[in-house]
């Protein structure tokens, strides 16, 4: 804005006083007035541009189903928490009484804890596949058994914090996942 000010003023300074030879020549044929040159200021006011109008996208009618609804529409702004969503799971481990040093001890009960931890994420996201049987004999139990199972892949689960005491070390473990991979995992049980 300062450059057109400038620019500006320049140009009419050069054009006044392009003009003021053919002046003074006009006035040295009248001897009796004084040569004179009166240069006025010019101000120039920016006016601050109008607001470009932002067209607005046809509005498109769209069906929904049930089945469908795994996204609001693009119009309306999601919350954090429907992007991502967090499972947090602590998992435990006991150090073993037979070791070498406290440090092996540590290091043993973290790794039971951190796959403690795993395990109860596997749970949390893809379920638990749970077989029992029973053997009876003259109408008395002889045997029960029960047997969990879990077959899943768990990928980019953090480690938050890690607490060991008293021989029992606890990981907090956090699975951060998009809504979309978790439909699917639920639509593929």
């Amino acid at each position: 804005m300062k450059k057109i000010l400038v620019i500006s003023a320049f140009l009419s300074a050069v054009l006044m006083a392009e003009e003021a030879p053919v002046q003074e020549v006009a006035e040295a044929a009248q001897p009796s007035q004084p040569n004179v040159i009166v240069v006025e200021p010019v101000v120039v006011t920016v006016a601050a541009p109008a607001p470009v109008p932002v067209p607005e996208p046809a509005a498109k009618e769209e069906h929904i189903c049930p089945q469908d609804m795994q996204e609001p529409p693009h119009s309306t702004k999601r919350p954090d928490a429907y992007k991502k969503m967090r499972i947090n799971v602590t998992g435990q481990g006991v150090a073993p009484t037979m070791t070498s040093s406290p440090a092996q001890a540590y290091a043993l009960a973290k790794r039971a804890a951190i796959a403690d931890a795993y395990r109860l994420l596997a749970e949390k996201v893809k379920g638990v596949r749970i077989e029992g049987s029973d053997k009876i004999k003259n109408m008395m139990v002889q045997r029960s058994e029960v047997r969990t199972f879990v077959d899943a892949v768990i990928a980019e689960a953090e480690i938050i914090e890690t607490v060991f005491q008293d021989g029992l070390c606890e990981v907090e473990m956090e699975l951060t996942i998009d809504p979309k991979q978790w439909r699917s995992i639920l639509a593929s049980r």
